[in-house]
């Protein structure tokens, strides 16, 4: 039975909260929060205590911490608790500075504690189902990626803010799948957005509809298509070409009815946020971590992930404010000393 730390109790914490809870292998002991009342509140439900962050690191009883704090807190957390010996599971991304996250990839690199990197997308049924199908070889050799998010609407610009923007914040999970999918970092990438959804978003700094084109060395595209607005729900398809064939990931809808009438044919909506749509791909991404840990294996989704997927959000947004492709290794080599 691990014992767990969670480190943040806002809504993604709660989530984590329960994907802990569930588990027959995890007890969820401690709760840290900004917000004593939120922490007190989370603990009490789960029948955990409230504590100090850093002293559930510091904690010799307690075995791993989930860290779903917010991005800015997450290299400090990580190099802390890796230090103190413990496995951490951190919630995506790794840090809002790319030269930060390779630091903190460097300090945990050296405690050899297990790090995962919390891209929960990998651990949904459709996605790891087309992944598996594309490793086997079904549709021939992989040429053309196109990864669809969209979510129903736009956050607050109070959180649009501290987010790190889109390609930080929303887009890293896409940046990840693809690289999941694909098994490589792309050679360059392309990226262009604009704020058309809400004028305050680009007010704020950012985008809230963007497009960006990924190239490979061995001539394989890929693009990703991200809005913060669609009016029908949560959007979440993948859809990949090769040479034998093609595989598609379609949205999981509210309900399997289809009617067909005189009128035409209707069928329900994409379920409405990620709270609906992933759920199992939660409880999966912790159980993951839970085997790795208590197994001694690598994590599915490593701290390295987690750098590729930021640096390759640096690389966009270098792109989409220069209008310019940026290469890769042009974002990789200043941080790579």
């Amino acid at each position: 039975m691990l014992r767990i730390g969670l480190l943040g109790a806002g809504r993604i914490g709660r989530v984590h909260a329960q994907a802990i809870a569930a588990h027959s292998q995890s007890q969820l002991c401690a709760v840290s929060d900004a917000i004593s009342d939120a922490a007190e509140s989370l603990a009490t439900e789960q029948g955990a205590t409230a504590r100090d962050s850093m002293e559930i690191i510091a904690d010799p009883s307690i075995d791993a911490v989930l860290i779903a704090t917010p991005t800015d807190t997450h290299s400090d957390l990580i190099e802390a608790a890796t230090l103190a010996g413990k496995a951490v599971l951190c919630e995506k991304p790794v840090d809002l500075s790319l030269e930060r996250a390779l630091a903190c990839q460097a300090v945990a690199a050296e405690t050899g504690r297990p790090v995962m990197v919390g891209f929960n997308r990998r651990f949904d049924p459709s996605f790891s189902a087309l992944k598996s199908a594309a490793d086997q070889g079904e549709i021939g050799a992989p040429e053309l990626l196109s990864i669809t998010s969209f979510d129903p609407a736009p956050p607050p610009v109070s959180y649009i803010k501290v987010s790190g923007g889109l390609f930080r914040d929303m887009m890293i999970h896409d940046f990840d799948m693809a690289n999941y999918l694909m098994g490589q970092l792309p050679a360059q990438i392309s990226a262009f957005g604009t704020s058309i959804v809400d004028p305050e978003i680009g007010r704020a700094g950012d985008v809230d509809t963007a497009v960006v084109t990924m190239t490979y060395a061995s001539g394989q595209i890929a693009v990703i298509k991200n809005s913060r607005r669609a009016v029908y729900g949560y959007d979440q398809r993948i859809e990949m070409l090769g040479s034998g064939g093609l595989l598609q990931a379609h949205n999981i809808l509210e309900n399997a009815v289809v009617k067909s009438t005189a009128d035409g044919i209707t069928g329900a909506k994409p379920t409405y946020f990620f709270l609906e749509r992933y759920m199992p791909a939660y409880r999966a991404e912790w159980d993951a971590f839970v085997q790795a840990v208590q197994s001694g294996s690598s994590m599915p989704v490593t701290l390295e992930d987690g750098v590729a997927a930021l640096a390759m959000a640096e690389a966009a947004n270098r792109s989409a404010q220069s209008g310019q492709p940026v290469a890769m290794a042009d974002v990789l080599k200043p941080v790579a000393k």
